[in-house]
């Protein structure tokens, strides 16, 4: 594996472990889990990318991403109505105006599980 794609899983990873960890905690700050779930899934699957060659730029939105790593890992496609709603956690939730209850943070954080399995299995990554 490329030095660059076990950057971009390590960066997951963290934000793996932020959302997860957030929803431990009393009180859990939603929007946290929320926007560090959406941000493990953009690492992942642009490590995927990054490992394969395969340009992305610079992307928040998880369904163009997602779609290029569906040539790659077809299962991914059975997530893409899950990404379309996780994508919207990139920028609105940091900002007035948008909240995240405890329903959108276990989804999300589900999301992020799913994924995160599957592409951790893609690398032959133990779950951990």
């Amino acid at each position: 594996m490329k030095e660059i794609t076990c950057e971009w899983i390590e960066k997951a990873e963290k934000d793996f472990r932020v959302a997860k960890r957030e929803l431990t905690l009393e009180p859990p700050e939603y929007d946290a889990v929320c926007f560090h779930s959406q941000q493990c899934v953009e690492k992942y699957l642009k490590a995927v990318l990054q490992e394969n060659d395969i340009y992305f730029g610079k992307i928040h939105e998880l369904t163009p991403l997602l779609e290029k790593c569906i040539e790659i890992i077809p299962q991914l496609s059975n997530f893409k109505n899950e990404l379309e709603e996780l994508s919207s956690f990139a920028v609105e939730i940091r900002y007035p105006g948008t909240t995240a209850d405890k329903e959108d943070a276990e989804e999300c954080f589900s999301t992020a599980e799913k994924i995160r399995r599957v592409i951790r299995n893609y690398f032959k990554l133990p779950e951990e």
